[in-house]
């Protein structure tokens, strides 16, 4: 009879407040006096895990990484909002602080291509890959004070290894959150069941998926997923007299 009354009580739970209860978005997001700033904001959360070291074309994935990021964030268009968060970038002392090491090193805004790549170049790779957390992380707290749409970049190089399921998380976020979208870049992945949690989490929030197994496939999925915010280069034609 108890477990009959509980289930009861949590269907009778409105949305928000379930919402706010499984980290699916913050209380503030319902203030009073809460004016968000609107437009399009970009959060890239990239893979530090120790498999970032592996060796590829004759560099480390982690390097390829690096120099790909180099070449998109000059075309942004610097009005554009864009940040940076980072996962595995620390091991800790017992799995489960490995499996918090998620940061945010580039909090989102406007003009900011240069201090994601400054910040990028201070971490190096080392721990494990805590997909959901981040992404919990992410649209709990980093796009706290805007609306409109937010447009996370994930590239991974491997699948979640923290007891965890990006899959299920994104499928229950779309119940009470449907101004997320989630591009994943699967990078020099081959496991089958990775790739499907992972095509899976861009797919159910409407998102793109790439799979990348090269630099070059690496910067083409990044440059599509980017492609409504480049900057255009003007032409100024004077016309013959």
């Amino acid at each position: 009879m108890i477990k009959k009354i509980f289930i009861l009580t949590v269907l009778l739970l409105p949305i928000p407040v379930l919402g706010v209860q499984y980290g699916l978005y913050s209380p503030q997001d319902y203030g009073n006096n809460f004016q968000p700033e609107s437009g399009e904001k970009i959060l890239f959360i990239l893979d530090l895990s120790n498999s970032m070291n592996e060796r590829l074309e004759n560099s480390s994935k982690y390097n390829l990484m690096v120099e790909t990021i180099k070449k998109i964030l000059p075309k942004i268009n610097p009005n554009t909002s864009v940040g940076l968060r980072v996962y595995g970038h620390r091991m800790g002392f017992t799995p489960m602080e490995a499996c918090r090491a998620s940061t945010l090193i580039s909090p989102i805004g406007p003009n900011n291509s240069q201090n994601i790549e400054n910040s990028l170049m201070k971490k190096r790779p080392r721990g494990m890959t805590p997909i959901t957390y981040s992404l919990k992380q992410a649209i709990k707290y980093d796009f706290m004070g805007y609306s409109g749409q937010k447009h996370i970049i994930l590239m991974t190089d491997g699948g979640e290894n923290c007891d965890e399921s990006p899959c299920k998380y994104v499928m229950n976020l779309i119940k009470v959150r449907r101004d997320v979208k989630i591009d994943v870049i699967a990078f020099n992945i081959d496991d089958r069941d990775d790739l499907e949690q992972l095509k899976c989490t861009a797919l159910v929030t409407s998102g793109k998926f790439y799979n990348a197994q090269t630099s070059a496939e690496l910067l083409n999925g990044f440059n599509n997923s980017l492609e409504g915010v480049k900057s255009v280069e003007a032409q100024i034609v004077i016309p013959k007299k």
